[in-house]
């Protein structure tokens, strides 16, 4: 029997919270295969009750207490870590705004079957989302394009298994040999970004990075549009949003281009600089682009 662990991350979102982790009760119910798993989940703080209702409600819920400055990533790699001190066979990890499907299980058991004939070993495992209203993909996989300029194709999901370089972690399967060859989420990042490094370290040390067939789950990108308004602030709400992990987080851009494009890094300084101080000019340049 394969053992999974799934590991999230939360802060005050909690009716989100229990709806995601009632799916995943839902979906281990209807896999065809038996399959074991263990939760756990990292509470950044939260003052809404999570962890009160979340331990009423799933009491076999590992809860982890975070301190309020982990955010995503830091959320994820408390998690990660302490699940590591089991045995499993691969790592789920979910983001607690979106809401699995009744097959992403299966998919996950026959992705995993596929990449070990396949490629010899196991990979990671992206799961794509779409928007329920309408039926758009919101997260997934990408190829990347343009290493210079970093440009990338988000993938459609169809009927086959795709080969990519990037994914968002909001559905991602780890296989353990990935952990034991690459670790897990890397320090350098604070929130975002983090899953791009992971799937692109994956890539490059050819392990593989597969987009599971069809959609897995619903999500909303929620993502606030930043530039909308970006021009119109004061140089000092700018530079406070250049360095906020969850506006444009400038140094996990910054340590993500070092490691995987180091070419780019003078542009990345450029573009910064064009941001603070001639915001309309860096826009124009962008959408010009």
């Amino acid at each position: 029997m394969v053992r999974l662990a799934i590991l999230l991350t939360c802060f005050n979102r909690k009716t989100k919270t229990l709806k995601a982790l009632a799916k995943v009760k839902e979906a281990q119910k209807n896999t065809k295969e038996k399959i074991a798993l263990k939760i756990f989940l990292t509470d950044d703080g939260s003052s809404d009750g999570t962890s009160e209702a979340v331990k009423k409600e799933f009491p076999y819920v590992t809860i982890l207490q975070g301190d309020g400055d982990l955010f995503w990533a830091g959320g994820m790699r408390m998690a990660w870590k302490y699940a590591a001190n089991e045995p499993f066979d691969a790592y789920l990890l979910l983001n607690d705004d979106t809401d699995i499907f009744g097959t992403l299980f299966d998919s996950f058991l026959q992705t995993h079957q596929y990449s070990k004939t396949k490629f010899g070993q196991g990979g990671i495992y992206i799961g794509a989302t779409q928007n329920p209203q309408t039926k758009k993909m919101t997260y997934g996989g990408a190829t990347i394009t343009n290493r210079f300029l970093f440009k990338y194709t988000h993938l459609i999901p169809n009927d086959s298994y795709q080969s990519c370089h990037l994914g968002n972690a909001n559905i991602m399967f780890v296989s353990n040999n990935v952990v034991d060859k690459i670790g897990i989420l890397s320090e350098q990042y604070i929130h975002g970004v983090a899953d791009y490094d992971y799937t692109l370290r994956a890539y490059k040390n050819k392990l593989p990075v597969l987009l599971m067939p069809g959609y897995l789950g619903n999500c909303i990108n929620d993502h606030r549009d930043i530039y909308a308004s970006f021009a119109d602030k004061s140089i000092a709400q700018r530079w406070k949003l250049l360095k906020s992990p969850i506006g444009l987080d400038f140094k996990s851009n910054l340590n993500f281009n070092m490691a995987h494009f180091p070419l780019r890094v003078p542009m990345v300084l450029f573009s910064a600089g064009l941001k603070l101080i001639f915001p309309k000019l860096y826009i124009s340049l962008s959408n010009a682009r």
